[in-house]
C-alpha cells in the first residue's frame, strides 16, 4: 500500500498543557502526519475543527468548559468526515460506550506506545475503528450478549452480514472490500442498505448492535 500524498491532519485537544504539547511534540515531525491544531478544552476543540478541518482529532475525555464526549458528538454531527481518537487516563465501561456512542472510532488510554498511537491514528483516518489492546476484552465483555438469537438481523441479506460482521471487527471499508473480493462502492452500498434496515444513525450505532448479538468476535 502506496504512502498518502498527503499528511493526516491532526487537532490535539487536551486541557494539560504539557501533555498536549508534549504529544504535539512527538507526533508533528513524524511523516505523514501534521498537527495543525492544539485546544485547551472540548468547546475550543469544536471551534477548532471548523476553522482547520483536520483529518483526525485525538481528544482527551475530562475537559473543562465541554468534555471530551459530548465536543465529539458535537463534531462528528457537523463534521462526519472527520475522524475521533479517543485517549484518556479512564478506561472504565461507561467512558468506553459513551465515547462509542458519540461517534469516537478509536479508544486508547494516554499510557499507550508512540507506535500504537500512529497506527490508530491512521486506522481512524482510513475509517477504521481500532482500541487499545487492553481494553478490546473489555469492549467485548461490556457488549457480551445476554441472550443470542439463532440468526441475528435476520432482515439483512446473508452479504450484508458478512459485512456487518467485518464492519463489527473493526475493518475499514477498504479492508472489507479487499478481504471479500468485492468494490469499495459495492461495500459503500451495503454499508448504506445495513444502516437503512437496521435503522442506525452512524457506524458506532451499527458496531455497538452488531457486537451485541455477537459478530465481529472472530478475531
Amino acid at each position: 500500500m502506496s504512502e498518502p500524498s498527503q499528511p493526516i491532519r491532526l487537532l490535539i485537544a487536551d486541557d494539560h498543557p504539557v501533555y498536549r504539547d508534549g504529544l504535539a511534540s512527538l507526533l508533528d515531525p513524524l511523516d505523514g502526519i501534521e498537527v495543525v491544531a492544539r485546544a485547551a478544552d472540548g468547546a475550543e476543540a469544536v471551534a477548532m475543527v471548523a476553522e482547520h478541518r483536520p483529518d483526525v482529532v485525538v481528544m482527551d475525555v475530562q475537559m473543562p468548559v465541554m468534555n471530551g464526549i459530548d465536543a465529539t458528538r458535537a463534531v462528528v454531527a457537523a463534521h462526519p468526515g472527520t475522524g475521533v481518537l479517543v485517549l484518556t487516563m479512564g478506561e472504565d465501561d461507561g467512558t468506553v460506550l459513551s465515547a462509542l456512542r458519540a461517534g469516537a472510532r478509536g479508544y486508547l488510554r494516554k499510557g499507550a506506545e508512540q507506535d500504537e498511537i500512529v497506527r490508530a491514528i491512521a486506522t481512524v483516518h482510513s475509517g477504521g475503528v481500532v482500541f487499545g489492546a487492553s481494553l478490546a476484552a473489555r469492549i467485548a465483555e461490556v457488549l457480551a450478549p445476554t441472550d443470542r438469537p439463532e440468526r441475528p438481523f435476520p432482515e439483512l441479506t446473508e452479504r450484508e452480514t458478512e459485512v456487518l460482521d467485518l464492519i463489527a471487527a473493526g475493518r475499514s471499508n477498504g479492508q472489507i472490500a479487499q478481504q471479500l473480493f468485492l468494490s469499495p462502492k459495492t461495500i459503500r452500498n451495503n454499508i448504506t442498505s445495513i444502516l437503512a434496515k437496521l435503522q442506525a444513525t452512524d457506524r458506532a450505532e451499527v458496531i455497538i448492535r452488531a457486537r451485541d448479538a455477537g459478530l465481529g468476535r472472530d478475531d
